[in-house]
């Protein structure tokens, strides 16, 4: 699995030439915001946690957004635990750097955080440490067959609050 995975993916709705490749690393949230020219809080970051059954769960998230540990315990019931680098590469069938709800090695539940909503569109990553595709929440959700909408993480609310109201900060 990896990018052309992803592509395959894809082409169920015409898009596998939407997906970009950089000659320089997307890998990080601050990479992929500097190689693509948006803000970090733009990138859509794919967080992956232990479920249940030895299956993760994977949450897609604006990139400045940071689990809530109290949150994501009372969405889903369990402690927000991590997955190893290799667990997430056995899971997914992408490595850290390029992991994204798409072209997935296994049937994972992906469920989409709030805080990209506040955006018109978002890049997620394709798979390898130097792709993106750029998407609208809405077609996250349907190219990933998102399990539906959580509120889990935090951080961003604090961007969002400058962001509507820049006359309101004081220095």
């Amino acid at each position: 699995m990896s990018i052309e995975s992803v592509k395959a993916h894809f082409k169920k709705w015409d898009r596998e030439k939407d997906v970009m490749e950089f000659d320089s690393l997307s890998a990080t949230v601050d990479q992929a915001a500097e190689t693509i020219g948006v803000m970090p809080a733009q990138i859509a970051k794919t967080l992956s946690f232990r479920g249940d059954e030895d299956h993760a769960i994977l949450v897609i998230a604006a990139g400045d957004a940071k689990v809530d540990n109290k949150k994501f315990r009372s969405t889903f019931g369990f402690k927000a635990r991590m997955l190893s680098a290799e667990e997430v590469l056995e899971q997914t069938g992408h490595a850290v750097g390029g992991v994204c709800p798409f072209g997935l090695a296994n049937d994972l539940d992906v469920y989409l955080d709030e805080s990209m909503k506040r955006f018109e569109t978002l890049f997620p990553a394709c798979g390898s440490s130097n792709s993106a595709i750029e998407l609208t929440p809405d077609e996250i959700e349907e190219y990933s067959d998102a399990k539906g909408w959580v509120d889990v993480c935090k951080g961003w609310e604090d961007e969002l609050i400058i962001e509507r109201a820049p006359e309101k900060i004081t220095k």
